[in-house]
């Protein structure tokens, strides 16, 4: 076998491995981000209005922490992926697991922020806010979701890398 053809077997695997890391972490982000849609969301919306800002305000710290790392190390991984393969599959996966962080930063930080203001007080405020918290949720379980696809679709590829872009 020539020594070219091992490099690039070689480099598949690896590729391979890393994309599937990237799978692996994107699928965690989004099994968190449908759990809390599917049983978390609907369960706290089901409480009385001050028991339903006390819920999200212990949960969300928490989920918060554990999905901002899951999207940067799919990000990181994907990116990784793309710069070993050159497939751009792994580059649309990581650019949309990415896209959760400046979303949430711009877009559902102030309802965030909002939210966690409140006193238990001024619970009253807080419905509307959450069920547009949900709402925006949803948006980021839709962007891992379309960046499992992706990262699915280059690991089953292979890692097989595109001659234009390896130029």
């Amino acid at each position: 076998m020539p020594e070219s053809s091992l490099d690039t077997t070689t480099q598949r695997r690896g590729v391979s491995a890393i994309g599937l890391a990237a799978l692996i972490l994107a699928t965690l982000f989004a099994g968190a981000a449908i759990y809390i849609l599917v049983a978390e969301q609907p369960a706290r919306l089901a409480l009385e209005d001050r028991s339903l800002l006390l819920q999200w305000q212990e949960s969300y710290p928490r989920a918060a922490r554990m999905q901002a790392g899951l999207a940067v190390l799919a990000s990181l991984a994907g990116a990784l992926a793309f710069w070993r393969a050159r497939d751009p599959l792994c580059l649309v996966g990581a650019a949309l697991m990415l896209a959760n962080l400046p979303f949430t930063l711009i877009v559902i930080a102030p309802v965030n922020d909002a939210l966690l203001a409140l006193s238990a007080e001024q619970a009253a405020a807080s419905r509307a806010l959450i069920e547009r918290w949900g709402a925006l949720h949803a948006v980021r379980a839709g962007l891992s979701v379309l960046a499992i696809a992706a990262f699915a679709l280059a690991v089953a590829r292979g890692g097989e890398s595109h001659s234009a872009l390896r130029k």
